[in-house]
């Protein structure tokens, strides 16, 4: 029952980055996919990114940019930047969501630094790219036909050994 505990999190991380339960971006897709896909040029969306610390963690960390444009079916490269404004090597880890949550299952990130352990030196300041698109079936989904504005939400948070990460979309 224990290992089972301890598993837990993982799997329903993996669950729900699989499904886009509670607003996780959909991962895991092969070139095939991307190259095969078939923008759809009617259907424009803006995303909208935001970045959030923890009170613990003494970084400086924010969206380069604030907004952008896509299309369903099109790649998308957005930047992060992140500072530790420490004098000390610290670690951080962030988590993610997407808003609106129903969005969550149509919006692939390709590449991400979300779950894995960022370190970075005193005063050392990096660049943390999202690559990423939006499923064109998402233009086919009855639910989605008002949605024009996705948000993009970090949260970093430092990295301790013992601690448990929140799950993606939930408080």
């Amino acid at each position: 029952m224990v290992g089972m505990s301890y598993a837990a999190v993982p799997l329903y991380r993996l669950y729900c980055q699989a499904t886009g339960l509670g607003g996780s971006a959909v991962a895991g897709h092969d070139s095939d996919q991307i190259e095969t896909m078939e923008p759809v040029k009617d259907r424009i969306i803006k995303v909208t990114f935001n970045a959030d610390v923890h009170a613990s963690l003494h970084w400086n960390f924010r969206p380069q940019q604030t907004e952008i444009y896509v299309v369903p079916g099109e790649t998308a490269l957005a930047f992060y930047k992140a500072k530790n404004s420490t004098d000390k090597p610290v670690i951080g880890i962030s988590t993610y969501n997407v808003v609106p949550f129903e969005a969550g299952q149509y919006f692939n990130k390709i590449q991400c630094f979300c779950f894995e352990e960022q370190r970075l030196n005193p005063q050392e300041e990096v660049d943390m790219p999202v690559f990423f698109f939006i499923d064109p079936e998402f233009a086919e989904d009855p639910r989605m036909v008002n949605v024009d504005l996705i948000t993009l939400s970090y949260t970093f948070f430092e990295a301790k050994g013992g601690h448990k990460l929140p799950l993606p979309g939930y408080q």
